[in-house]
């Protein structure tokens, strides 16, 4: 379509003063000069080279994580055997955080020209932009031709895992530990057995394997390990209580999020899920995914191959707390329906009193007889200091009674999924992932699965 530019603008003010000093009557001095303009601006869109065929180009990362930093690079080929002033407009969404969508090039005859723009995201999901807006000036820069061209293209925006450097610390320490007990005393963790070796002054008299020892005829001892190829199931909740807000840990931020004061529940959850994904995986178990809302959202069979952190991640990079009450019973049925063999299921919730008393605590007999369970949840700072600060006027003290009273109900919805024989992760913010973690070694060295 044609588009009046800023030059012509300004040619149609110049115009407009030079008909009150031309020595004739103004309005056909303005008549003829705007009239010369308009048939000289007419003929420079008509010059101007058609939008549709220049060869544009978007290169987008396919990934990036939330809170990381992208580059976006736009190409425009110019077909015409002249120049062209080219303006580029692309429909990046706001929370990619662009430094600009907007890009002027002078693209040379039968060139090539470049630009490029910053992404920081400020939002996980999935980014398609589908079209670019071409404006194609022409050569006297009087008019222009723009147009909608169709670019589709696709971005990932993963959650951010905080918690890397945790994950291979307690990965190095595991296989330090499991290292130091095959090669040293046999002792401790481990039982599954390995190997037949000469006894050492080090090793416990229960370890001897009499019959070995009776063939050799010297003392020979059994070694053990870590028990391998065991299954880890994450279970993700999804539903209405996720969406509560809790803040990030010190030194840890979001860009884009302008005041608010941290991510949802379900960000949180994520975190966890990638660091036991990580370590499970790398220390010989097989690792999956069950999320979930009032309905199935996402399932990744369990695996221990090198890419199940990432076919986790993209399982679950996409979603978003729905503002629903989560069918546990549903997604426990499913869970059971898919994998029966004795896994470690760890659900991973908000330990809201009502919604666990509703939803969580009538499902869990479904699992808890043959599976070991694990409930892990993210405990909001921001409570714990309303229920320790010195009320100074009416509304505080409101505020500290209904913090204190939260806490309580949170104390006794702990103690009754213990009852039932669950054990209950309850953290702070950036203390749950290596908490879980602690956890899931725990049973691993001593054979609880």
């Amino acid at each position: 379509m044609p588009v009046v530019t800023g030059r012509l603008v300004l040619a149609a003010t110049l115009a407009a003063a030079l008909a009150i000093v031309l020595p004739l009557p103004t309005f056909l001095a303005l008549l003829a000069l705007d009239g010369g303009l308009l048939a000289v601006a007419v003929l420079d869109w008509l010059l101007a080279t058609r939008p549709e065929r220049f060869g544009v180009e978007r290169e987008l990362p396919g990934i990036v994580p939330l809170g990381g930093q992208a580059t976006v690079t736009w190409r425009v080929r110019n077909p015409a055997g002249r120049a062209n002033r080219v303006r580029l407009a692309d429909e990046l969404a706001p929370s990619l955080g662009a430094s600009t969508r907007r890009a002027a090039l002078t693209v040379p005859a039968h060139g090539r020209a470049s630009a490029r723009a910053t992404l920081r995201p400020g939002r996980r999901g999935r980014f398609t932009p589908r079209h670019v807006t071409l404006r194609v000036a022409g050569p006297l820069g009087l008019a222009a031709r723009q147009r909608q061209l169709p670019l589709p293209g696709a971005m990932r925006v993963y959650p951010p895992f905080h918690s890397r450097d945790e994950a291979e610390l307690r990965i190095n320490k595991a296989r330090i530990l499991e290292v130091g007990l095959r090669s040293a005393q046999g002792r401790g963790g481990g039982t599954e057995f390995e190997s037949l070796r000469e006894y050492g002054i080090d090793d416990e008299f229960r370890r001897i394997d009499w019959p070995a020892t009776a063939r050799a005829g010297k003392p020979i001892v059994r070694t053990y390990r870590a028990e391998r190829n065991q299954t880890v199931l994450l279970l993700l909740d999804a539903g209405r209580t996720m969406a509560g807000k809790v803040e990030l840990p010190v030194g840890v931020s979001v860009p884009g999020q302008g005041k608010v004061p941290g991510v949802p529940r379900l960000d949180h959850a994520m975190d966890a899920v990638m660091m036991l994904t990580a370590v499970a995986t790398r220390l010989g178990d097989r690792a999956g995914l069950v999320a979930f809302d009032d309905q199935v959202r996402a399932v990744v069979p369990p695996g221990h191959t090198r890419d199940q952190l990432s076919r986790v991640t993209e399982a679950m990079y996409s979603l978003e707390p729905a503002l629903v009450e989560s069918d546990y019973r549903g997604a426990f049925a499913e869970t059971l329906s898919r994998f029966r063999r004795r896994a470690m299921l760890v659900i991973y919730t908000e330990l809201a009193a009502e919604a666990v008393t509703e939803t969580l605590l009538p499902a869990l007999p479904l699992i808890a007889r043959d599976h070991l369970v694990v409930v892990a949840s993210v405990t909001d700072p921001q409570v714990a200091a309303w229920a320790r600060a010195v009320p100074t006027e009416a509304g505080s003290a409101y505020r500290k009674a209904a913090a204190v009273t939260s806490l309580a109900e949170r104390r006794r919805t702990v103690a009754r999924l213990r009852s039932l024989g669950a054990t209950v992760v309850d953290a702070e913010p950036g203390q749950l992932a290596p908490r879980l973690a602690d956890a899931y070694l725990k049973v691993k060295a001593t054979g609880r699965l």
